[in-house]
């Protein structure tokens, strides 16, 4: 909080007051004050249907405020622990939690009904879902970024599988292997070749064409075994395009309605390996291959 807006605070009647005890109510848990209210109640039940003295009503009432107290104090303990058990981690994670925590705070509170406050709670929440993909092995980006398609083919060490379905489109058919982002895979690939990388790559076609068969005779004579695999030969569910590294890492093409990549997935999620292994080893099995 900076010096003028503790400033404006303090100028402000009752303000610091008011939000002090908004905050106290926020921070307690429900529980206690719930408990906090009974005993209240309690004491003034008794008080005026004589049911106790004046003393004893008052020590009841006190009796059950003490033991909602410590019911939230444990509470509060409990919650310090998980975060103190949490953090527990990487050094740039504990460094920076707790900032991130107060600007995202600051924020919601110092702006509070702006559009700042809004979009903080927009990107907290898409941080959210993002740490929680990585959580589960994968990183999802969008369809024009392939630092992990070419980033995971320089750091293969034995070997590559990929799936690739050329289907008719308005930019063509092999339009993505004339890209910038095509090029650039194919040349990680011929990095991978050269270090003993055993590839190979099943082509999923509709109809044959002599740009396609220019593509296989190329990547066939830099050494990847290439397939060759007919529209309708297996089940549609199996047209996916795919690249699995090692056996312990994959990556998918989320395609859009046009045959455009719209998304990336790269994950090491064993489910996620295993399912595109799967469907990998079915398109090769019943591809056409030279050898």
């Amino acid at each position: 909080m900076t010096r003028d807006v503790a400033r404006e605070r303090l100028r402000e009647p009752g303000g610091g007051h008011t939000r002090g005890f908004v905050r106290l109510v926020a921070h307690t848990d429900p529980v206690a004050l719930v408990g906090i209210t009974l005993s209240i109640s309690l004491s003034i039940v008794l008080d005026l249907s004589n049911a106790a003295s004046g003393v004893e009503s008052l020590l009841a009432g006190l009796m059950g405020i003490t033991i909602s107290l410590l019911v939230d104090s444990l509470a509060r303990a409990e919650r310090r622990f998980h975060l103190r058990t949490l953090l527990d981690g990487p050094p740039w994670l504990v460094r920076t939690t707790t900032e991130l925590a107060g600007a995202m705070r600051d924020a919601a509170e110092q702006h509070a009904g702006t559009r700042v406050a809004l979009e903080a709670q927009r990107r907290y929440e898409q941080f959210r879902l993002e740490a929680e993909q990585l959580a589960d092995g994968r990183i999802i980006r969008r369809g024009d970024e392939d630092e992990d398609l070419v980033g995971a083919t320089r750091t293969c060490v034995h070997r590559l599988d990929g799936l690739t379905n050329v289907m008719p489109r308005v930019s063509g058919e092999l339009s993505w292997w004339r890209s910038e982002i095509g090029r650039r895979y194919w040349e990680a690939n011929l990095e991978a070749l050269q270090r003993g990388v055993q590839i190979t790559r099943v082509f999923v076609y509709a109809t044959p064409s002599d740009e396609l068969t220019a593509l296989v005779q190329r990547q066939r004579a830099a050494g990847a075994r290439v397939g060759l695999l007919p529209l309708g030969v297996v089940s549609p569910q199996l047209h996916v395009n795919l690249t699995l590294w090692d056996g312990s890492s994959c990556w998918e093409a989320h395609m859009t309605a046009h045959g455009e990549i719209g998304e990336n997935q790269f994950s090491v999620n064993r489910t996620d390996v295993d399912r595109l292994t799967r469907v990998f080893a079915l398109c090769a099995n019943a591809a056409t291959f030279e050898d």
